[in-house]
């Protein structure tokens, strides 16, 4: 089959995990010497379809430039078997752990964990797992990262309150909240939303992983601004990971929130700044 597109397709594949498969992509580097390898983790519930098209351009972009880049549906979500519903932040650690040591076997060069919203703190949380098995230090790339899982916990669960103000839901119901600490399963904006998940999201913190050996983080926010200035919550956490010795780089660039649309939303900015932040070389 001819390859209609200007640039080479990416290797689609199932990766074997705990009663199913987790649906890959691969973006092989280009070029005669890989410059790193990227492991890209998605955001919660449907940011992942908003964000795909974005995503799979800074992948091929990343791949031009010379890294593997590989993403990864976990387990309910996308194109992977198994059902939202019987998801656990512990199976979305399992199946991001499957897929670091998947890209150990199939490249080499510097590690980096790439990691959107609730992404970040996946990826966060695998460094911190991977202590005593990575050969050198990890590096993270958070896009738009979310500090605290219960806020975007919070986020999540007023899309259920919304529409039961709106009607569109049953007022007989307790508040999403009450109706997971009493072990039931919410469904919020066609997702079904298990106490197990809710709760591991709602402990995961964007903090420097205790036992991980530091390396490069990379913070990278998109506004519609021109010249827009960091978030303000960022700074206060910027700071904890610098006092950790992490070699922090931070950007605001001009962007759309793609996160919260599915659309043909375009940010050429965030992708040349991370091109740019992934190839710098800090000094030591």
């Amino acid at each position: 089959m001819n390859n209609p597109w200007p640039y080479p397709l990416p290797q689609a594949f199932f990766l074997p995990a705990d009663g199913g498969q987790r649906f890959c992509l691969f973006y092989p580097p280009e070029g005669t010497q890989s410059r790193g390898r990227v492991l890209y983790l998605h955001p919660f519930a449907e940011e992942l379809n908003s964000t795909r098209r974005i995503v799979a351009q800074q992948a091929r972009a990343l791949a031009q430039a010379g890294y593997g880049v590989l993403l990864v549906d976990l387990l309910g979500c996308g194109d992977s078997t198994g059902d939202f519903a019987d998801a656990t932040w512990a199976d979305w650690l399992r199946d991001a752990q499957r897929a670091y040591q998947w890209l150990m076997e199939h490249g080499n060069g510097p590690v980096w964990l790439w990691g959107m919203r609730s992404g970040t703190l996946l990826a966060t949380q695998l460094a911190d797992l991977l202590h005593g098995t990575a050969q050198a230090p990890i590096h993270l790339l958070l896009w738009q990262p979310v500090a605290s899982g219960q806020q975007m916990l919070q986020q999540f669960l007023r899309l259920r309150a919304a529409s039961q103000w709106l009607g569109a839901g049953n007022t007989n119901e307790p508040p999403p909240a009450q109706a997971l600490e009493q072990g039931l399963t919410v469904t919020i904006a066609g997702y079904a939303l298990s106490p197990a998940l809710a709760q591991g999201l709602g402990k995961a913190q964007l903090l420097p992983p205790p036992s991980a050996a530091t390396g490069r983080l990379v913070w990278l926010e998109t506004s519609p601004q021109e010249a827009p200035p960091l978030l303000p919550s960022a700074h206060k956490t910027l700071a904890t990971w610098q006092n950790a010795g992490w070699q922090v780089r931070a950007q605001a660039v001009q962007g759309p929130a793609f996160w919260q649309t599915v659309g043909t939303d375009e940010a050429p900015a965030l992708i040349q700044a991370t091109l740019e932040a992934l190839a710098y070389n800090p000094s030591p």
